[in-house]
């Protein structure tokens, strides 16, 4: 099967035809985490084009490395200049494939950007309902979320709060109306990440002041639908993928990962 679509690929492509418009494969936007950049992510790139031939695939290079740890509100708006001309020339819509940090700059520029056309959003490994543990300095000041200090979360985090809901703003209404404009939201993560903590975060989980995980359907936002999150997962369109065996570093490289969590959704 794999020859034949490679054959008649390179038929068409002869013939001056554009294998991906045929196919039907929407261009691929991937955006990195925390220290990553571009050269982290050359074996998703890899596996996306040997699946879909001939799909546009940007890694976008932008807040790599060290600059990974610029506010995300600035990040935010940087990438979304960036994205959005290509989101203008598809005309089908674009995928987003977002790893760790990438997929909370992926929620703020999907909250704020009101005629995005993103099909999928894969959250790969990304700490949605916050991360546990860390210092309170650069971007990852913007997503720490610490149980036991919660009225100090509430009253001092200007953007995972700001995104869930769970603090106040005028433009709360406009976001989630934002946000639902995507197809589908794809969750992935698993219990021997080693970073996200805790794991479930990937799944919109997080602990409460005992330090006991609270799912995502237990979750006050998820509750009160403030974000869009039950709204997506009502209609049939969340999808979550727990896979064991699997550290942080590896889940953009792993092909088991990719062929069960991610192809399907990137048609």
């Amino acid at each position: 099967m794999r020859a034949s679509l490679d054959i008649n690929g390179l038929l068409l492509l002869l013939c001056g035809v554009n294998l991906a418009d045929t196919l039907g494969y929407k261009p691929v936007i991937i955006v990195h985490g925390l220290f990553d950049g571009p050269k982290q992510f050359l074996m998703m790139s890899r596996l996306i084009q040997e699946a879909h031939p001939g799909t546009n695939v940007s890694v976008i290079d932008l807040y790599d490395n060290m600059a990974s740890l610029t506010p995300l509100w600035v990040q935010v708006q940087g990438f979304k200049k960036t994205l959005y001309p290509i989101m203008q020339e598809a005309e089908h819509g674009v995928h987003l494939i977002c790893f760790s940090q990438g997929g909370l700059i992926c929620r703020g520029l999907l909250s704020t950007l009101p005629d995005h056309n993103v099909q999928s959003f894969i959250s790969l490994s990304s700490p949605q309902a916050g991360q546990y543990g860390v210092g309170q300095k650069w971007s990852i000041c913007n997503f720490w979320n610490d149980p036991h200090q919660r009225e100090r979360f509430l009253k001092s985090s200007n953007y995972l709060a700001l995104l869930n809901g769970e603090r106040p703003h005028r433009e709360m209404t406009e976001w989630r109306k934002n946000f639902l404009r995507i197809n589908k939201l794809v969750l992935i993560g698993g219990p021997d990440d080693g970073v996200i903590t805790p794991w479930e975060s990937s799944q919109f989980g997080f602990y409460d002041f005992n330090e006991t995980i609270v799912e995502m359907r237990n979750q006050e936002w998820y509750v009160r639908d403030s974000f869009g999150l039950k709204t997506l997962h009502a209609r049939g369109d969340l999808a979550l993928y727990v896979l064991s065996g699997v550290k942080h570093s590896y889940w953009h490289s792993n092909e088991t990962v990719f062929r069960g969590c991610i192809e399907e959704w990137l048609t």
